[in-house]
């Protein structure tokens, strides 16, 4: 199956995702910020990357540009999963 990984400040949304996609059968990975998720994109070169918007730090769509503007992790696609119910 597909290599996902979670970048998500909140270990219960992490362990929420995590266990989903685990539970069908995807190899997971994690990162508690988004600087962390750069560097774990560039290291692991996941299949997909699921990504929470509001981190401290940078935040989701700063670190979403970051990888899609790198030639290394351009084509790797990026969701955008937040719990927040704000309109951006």
């Amino acid at each position: 199956m597909a290599r996902i990984l979670i970048v998500d400040d909140s270990p219960t949304e992490t362990h929420v995702l995590k266990g989903m996609l685990e539970k069908n059968g995807h190899q997971v990975d994690a990162a508690d910020n988004a600087e962390g998720g750069i560097a774990r994109t560039k290291e692991t070169r996941p299949d997909l990357v699921l990504m929470d918007v509001v981190m401290p730090g940078m935040n989701g769509f700063q670190a979403t540009r970051a990888l899609t503007k790198d030639p290394d992790t351009q084509n790797i696609p990026i969701i955008i999963v937040t719990t927040k119910d704000q309109e951006t």
